[in-house]
Order: C-alpha cells, then structure tokens, then sequence
C-alpha cells in the first residue's frame, strides 16, 4: 500500500514539475486613445492622399444630369422608384435582346434598398451613389405565370411601396381587384422574364416567389447602369404614371 500511495505522490512531483510557470512582472493601466479633432493630423500622410482624394472629389462633384422637380421615395408611386425600375427594366431588356432572351416582361426592385433622394437642380455624379451605395447586380428570373402568381400576391398582403415598371397591381383591403402585366392579365402557362436585383432574387424582403424561378446572371451593376442612364438625358422626365393602387391600405408606409 505504501508502495502505491509512493508512486501517486512521484507521479503528482512529475506532472507539476514540467508545468512551465507563469510570472507576471507588472500589471499597468493604460489610458485609451479616442479619434478625435483633438489628435493633429499625419501632414506627411495627407500630402500623399491629397491627389487621389483631390481627383475623387472631382469625379463625385461632376454634373451629370439635372431634374427640375425633387425625385424622391415618397408614396406608393414614388417618382424616384419608378424612374429606377424602369431603368432597370431598359437595362435588363437590352442585355437580353443582346443574349438571346426575346425581351423582359416585367421589373421589379426594393425600395428600401434606395437609401437618400436627389433635390431638383443638378444631379452630380456623388448623388448616385448616395441613392444607391450596394454593390447589386441586375438579375432576370425566368418564371411560369402560375409561379409569377406570388409575385401580385405578395403586394396584396404586404402593401409595401416597392417600385415595379411594366406591371398595374390594385388591391382593396388586401385583397386583388386588377393584376396587369404590360397592359394584359397574367398567363399562367406563359413563360415571363422579370428583372430584378440578386437580393430581391435570393428571397430579400420576402419575395420567396422569386425561388421558384430560374435565376439569369447579367453581370450588370445597378449603380453603373443607373449611372450610364442619367448621363444620357442632360435634363430628367420623372414618370408620373399609376402602377401600384392600395386601396382602404390597412397601413401607411
């Protein structure tokens, strides 16, 4: 028995022996450094800033467009998201006629993902990035009009002011009381194409619907195209057209 107990206290001498012990030799509290005005400034590293940053202030600060009314975000038919969809729709309709697609049917895009608004005046080439900082790319979902169904459906339940180009949706009391697609009612054995960002197309904001389709990469940044479109017309039309109707609205956005 002495022999076991002698054995377990040389084990236990061992094991501590090879412990490599820690020694601390001094705990200091540090004061923690904020960026504030009050820390001077790298002269050294502005000066080698100073042209890259000189150069994009230029390009941000170029007139690109101009609008003689305030483009905004505001109500179900927003003049801004209008606008934006149908360039997405223009966009996406001249990619496909260039990749074998006979044309878009229809678009569709997220007004949350519009984030500031462009004041009547000019339109400088920073404004568009402001409405639209995401990096999202134009994507066309090839549907079936019976799985395009979800698509009316949804604006019947949420009642959400997200822009469309191509499409009429009324409803009353969340309930459907006219669907057009391009002026005509939905065929559910026809195929449709509807453009649309990679969000919306993954299932952002709840369009699920967009899942039952076939996803077509155009490789088309949103803000490029939206860029390329204002440069075209030096002075802005904003569509003034009804496409989304919510009667008796059961909430206002």
């Amino acid at each position: 028995m002495k022999i076991k107990y002698l054995l377990l206290w040389i084990s236990l001498f061992a094991l501590s022996s090879c412990r490599t012990s820690l020694q601390v030799t001094s705990v200091t509290a540090e004061k923690n450094s904020y960026i504030t005005s009050e820390i001077p400034e790298d002269e050294g590293f502005n000066k080698i800033i100073a042209p890259y940053k000189a150069e994009l202030e230029s390009k941000m600060n170029t007139v690109i467009s101009h609008t003689s009314v305030d483009l905004t975000k505001k109500g179900d038919n927003s003049n801004l998201g209008n606008l934006l969809a149908d360039y997405t729709f223009e966009g996406a309709e001249n990619w496909a006629k260039q990749n074998g697609i006979s044309g878009i049917d229809a678009a569709v895009i997220n007004i949350g993902g519009i984030r500031s608004t462009i004041g009547k005046g000019d339109i400088l080439t920073k404004h568009i990035y402001e409405v639209m900082p995401f990096e999202n790319e134009i994507v066309i979902v090839k549907m079936k009009g019976a799985e395009l169904q979800g698509l009316f459906d949804y604006y019947a339940k949420t009642e959400v002011n997200n822009p469309v180009s191509h499409l009429m949706i009324e409803t009353d009391k969340g309930k459907i009381t006219q669907q057009l697609l391009n002026g005509k009612p939905l065929d559910f054995g026809k195929t449709y194409y509807i453009a649309t960002s990679d969000y919306l197309a993954m299932g952002g904001d709840n369009m699920k619907f967009f899942g039952k389709g076939e996803m077509i990469s155009t490789g088309i940044k949103m803000r490029d195209l939206f860029l390329e479109k204002f440069r075209q017309q030096p002075e802005i039309t904003a569509p003034e057209d009804i496409r989304l109707i919510f009667k008796n609205k059961k909430t206002e956005n």
